[in-house]
């Protein structure tokens, strides 16, 4: 893989917070994150129809099914909902969600059926999907059935006949905020929904207060790694401040306790690497109810037990991805994919898990820097007779890199082999689709012929934006500090990065399989040494034997705060490292 380090542009006479926030477009006015200044929700089309649907559902107590996802977004949604009707008067909520291995993702026919026999419900409302659920929504109004969509994935020109569209995605709505995930969509809903009840005469002292649910809208923004525009970030900044101060639900608690999170000491990073991956287990591996119910969760041992078992889930997660990430990198030195070979990456084994391969896609996008899609039976338990017809369907799921947009790359491959691709769906750096696994090589070859045509050798280059290298000063602990707790950092707000060059004091191989590696490194015209890591030797194209001959090194880094028997220390985090 080829990597360029780039210093972002910035006025080097600035001190160096000042040089960060600036490089991203903030000033010191717009970094108090006061829920004041969230944009008016008025602005968010369907709003209206929307609280006049619920309002209605809990005036006459009807029967209301959330119809949730099986991601972190779709489980927070779905709490959300569940627990805000339900402290707003309505007696007969449930939720749904699909489970991925039957029915797959969102609002289709055959889960509207189901919901008809098991729920029988007047209202369906969805959360983190239904804006492209033609079908579903259709066949839910054929059965007498209201249907309000909550979403915020993109829309198509056209849109389903639902009862309300609330999205701000969708055409002619003026709301500004276009990344919000789908938890801060209900979210808003919800803000609206109180409102027009206190309009039509409820006391708001028997409603809830809305603030309650910010920890869930801060986990699923970044968890969802939409992009933390200007109202994204309060959103996330007030969450992570009512976790610090031991407002978190119990469900938000619970999963701290079993992830060894300290609240104080949360940051943003903890809900993409440790909350979320536990929570997406239980999608991945069983099924989402498990974690929608360590959300609802009223007291914390009920909280802790459930949580136990997602982080449980989350091992064998861990254990089934990386079985699969050996296999594919087996796969991968046979088929020798390298700089001068294919653009693209497609894999595929008959004993994969289909709740793990976007991780996987992942994880081989990141070694290799090229576009890939990991597929996986979509049913278990074939016979051999049917793993060698090729009938079976295949469920794809694929991620990017920067100026690659794979859904519109594969909206080509269906134009090209239009009798391939069953179903597709996606965005810019992730996607989904499912086709016949006799298929798979005539896909490949498209897949691979529509990359060579939009990747050219610049994009094939990984860019590593840095904030350039810190003065020997900034090596300190209080910056460090100030540097964690500044602000949340996520998609489009990235943390600090920084790159130097430094010289060598020590090395040591960490870890039962010594594949971390913490460095002791000079600090730059300074006397001063600072300790740094790097986890995952081998994914970064490190071997023991290259340590043993590094004397200077360049590396990008993220500047942390190590905490070690109540002692505090500076320690980078390396992102990149290079003998010099």
């Amino acid at each position: 893989m080829n990597i360029e380090i780039i210093r972002r542009e910035s006025d080097s006479s600035l001190p160096l917070l000042e040089r960060i926030f600036h490089s991203r477009g903030l000033n010191e006015g717009n970094t108090q994150f006061s829920l004041k200044t969230l944009l008016d929700i008025q602005a968010l089309k369907g709003l209206a129809e929307a609280c006049d649907l619920l309002i209605k559902g809990i005036n006459e107590q009807q029967k209301i099914l959330i119809l949730g996802d099986f991601d972190v977004d779709g489980a927070t949604s779905t709490a959300l909902a569940v627990d805000a009707l339900r402290q707003m008067g309505a007696q007969n909520v449930h939720y749904l969600v699909p489970n991925r291995f039957e029915f797959g993702y969102g609002l289709s026919v055959e889960i509207v059926d189901y919901a008809q026999q098991h729920f029988a419900p007047d209202l369906i409302v969805t959360v983190d999907n239904g804006i492209a659920s033609f079908d579903g929504v259709k066949r839910a109004q054929d059965l007498g059935i209201k249907v309000l969509v909550t979403d915020h994935h993109l829309a198509a020109d056209s849109l389903p006949t639902a009862d309300a569209i609330v999205n701000p995605n969708q055409p002619g709505c003026e709301f500004a905020s276009k990344s919000a995930c789908g938890c801060a969509v209900i979210f808003y809903v919800m803000c609206a929904l109180r409102t027009a009840l206190i309009k039509h005469g409820r006391d708001a002292n028997n409603l809830p207060n809305m603030a309650q649910y910010l920890d869930l809208v801060a986990l699923a923004t970044v968890a969802d790694v939409v992009p933390l525009d200007e109202n994204n970030r309060i959103l996330v900044e007030q969450g992570l401040r009512r976790i610090r101060s031991g407002f978190a639900r119990p469900g938000i608690q619970a999963l701290l306790t079993v992830s060894k999170k300290n609240p104080p000491q949360l940051t943003s990073k903890d809900f993409g690497f440790a909350l979320g991956p536990r929570l997406n287990a239980a999608g991945r591996m069983d099924d989402m109810s498990v974690g929608i119910e360590c959300l609802l969760a009223q007291d914390l041992d009920r909280a802790l037990m459930i949580a136990q078992s997602l982080d449980e889930l989350n091992q064998d997660r861990k254990l089934v991805e990386g079985k699969m990430q050996q296999e594919a990198l087996k796969h991968l030195e046979l088929l020798s994919v390298h700089a001068d070979g294919n653009v693209s990456v497609c894999l595929y084994q008959a004993q994969w898990h289909q709740g793990v391969i976007g991780l996987l896609a992942s994880r081989i996008k990141e070694k290799l820097y090229r576009p890939v899609i990991a597929f996986a039976p979509a049913q278990d338990g074939l016979s051999d007779a049917e793993m060698t017809d090729g009938e079976f369907e295949l469920k794809g799921s694929g991620r990017s890199i920067p100026g690659f947009h794979l859904r519109d790359a594969l909206d080509l491959v269906a134009k090209k082999i239009p009798h391939v691709l069953n179903k597709f769906g996606g965005h810019a750096m992730a996607a989904g689709l499912s086709i016949k696994q006799k298929h798979l090589p005539e896909f490949e070859a498209a897949f691979e012929q529509v990359a060579r045509t939009l990747l050219t050798p610049e994009l094939l280059v990984n860019q590593v934006i840095t904030d350039g290298a810190p003065s020997p000063q900034d090596f300190n602990i209080n910056l460090a500090r100030q540097l964690r707790f500044m602000a949340p950092w996520g998609q489009n707000f990235p943390e600090p990065l920084f790159d130097e060059t430094f010289t060598v004091i020590n090395h040591r191989l960490l870890g039962a399989d010594k594949n971390h590696l913490k460095l002791t490194l000079q600090i730059p015209n300074n006397h001063l040494a600072v300790d740094a890591i790097l986890f995952g030797i081998e994914r970064h194209g490190i071997t023991p034997a290259m340590v043993m001959n590094m004397q200077r090194v360049h590396v990008v880094f993220e500047m942390d705060v190590n905490e070690f028997r109540g002692q505090e220390n500076v320690q980078l985090i390396m992102r990149h490292l290079q003998a010099v």
